[in-house]
């Protein structure tokens, strides 16, 4: 995932860094993290803070603070009235010394989910009211090479689109909202190149969600993860018929219930290649071979869904 269509950018920030968040943050968007870790770097951290002030220090609404001595961890906590609170580690750190880095920190209601190069890292539950939030402060060894905050698809927003270049194929929602079931208009129909992003949350007792790219009252392609069974189901209908399922992945079966994810269907020309969190899964072979005809999507299912887009 790349930094595009961001409300708000800092590129290349001098460590320690500590920048304004105008008009704070909104549930549903999303703050992303570019850089790499230096060889010799100990630890780092990046505060979601209420103000910058230094003397009383300000309240750290999230501190999200890596560690890479002996015992590799993340320490999440929130400081308060110049007091730390209780300390959350998360031993499975992702981060390494002398590596590039990608941080998504998606904002929700309650809780804040972080995802590191691709993958699920962490869910922080929020102790400070996320309308007093307005900065981010980063320090530590650390080099940090773009800070973008990328911003959600509001319910009122009268389209999905979320870009005004004149390159890009717009959805656009039949209902006005991201709310689900879900349907969105595909204008012109698909054509090789183009590509779907969907970011949601699944809910916390999700047992399966489906994604279907139609041609009229055909559909060319069905994704249908099964979160019970494990099993990411791949299948077209056609004429009013099923064809052969298809579930053999590439990787492991990427979905939980409550964590967020990001797929990516991208239409080649002889196939569509989906990927989630960064990673790819499987190739599924055109059904429908005129993509001009694909021109709607629907997504259903025991889901949140935050974001649709298409490049």
């Amino acid at each position: 995932m790349s930094i595009s269509n961001p409300r708000q950018t800092f590129l290349n920030p001098t460590v320690p860094f500590a920048g304004t968040i105008l008009g704070g943050l909104l549930p549903g968007e999303m703050m992303l993290l570019q850089g790499s870790i230096p060889k010799d770097a100990d630890r780092f951290q990046i505060d979601l803070t209420c103000g910058s002030s230094v003397s009383p220090r300000a309240d750290v609404a999230f501190h999200f603070n890596p560690r890479l001595g002996r015992s590799p961890c993340v320490v999440t906590n929130s400081l308060q009235g110049g007091k730390w609170g209780k300390e959350e580690i998360h031993y499975n750190t992702p981060f390494k010394q002398g590596q590039a880095y990608e941080i998504l920190l998606l904002v929700l209601k309650d809780s804040f989910k972080v995802a590191v190069n691709g993958a699920h890292v962490l869910e922080y539950k929020q102790r400070v009211d996320l309308d007093r939030v307005d900065t981010v402060c980063i320090s530590g060894k650390v080099n940090v090479e773009a800070v973008g905050i990328l911003p959600s698809s509001a319910p009122d927003s009268p389209s999905v689109s979320l870009s005004s270049d004149s390159q890009m194929n717009p959805i656009t929602s039949s209902s006005g909202d991201l709310s689900v079931p879900f349907s969105g208009e595909l204008i012109s129909g698909l054509a090789v190149g183009r590509s779907i992003t969907i970011r949601a949350e699944l809910l916390p007792h999700a047992d399966k969600f489906g994604v279907d790219l139609c041609a009229g009252s055909d559909i060319a392609l069905h994704l249908n993860p099964r979160l019970k069974k494990r099993a990411f189901v791949r299948n077209s209908e056609l004429s009013g018929s099923w064809g052969p399922e298809e579930k053999k992945l590439a990787g492991a079966f990427p979905f939980s219930p409550g964590t967020y994810f990001e797929m990516i269907v991208l239409c080649d020309a002889q196939q569509f290649k989906v990927a989630v969190n960064g990673l790819h899964l499987f190739d599924y072979h055109h059904r429908v071979r005129d993509l001009k005809r694909i021109t709607s999507i629907s997504v259903y299912g025991d889901l949140n869904l935050l974001d649709v887009k298409i490049l």
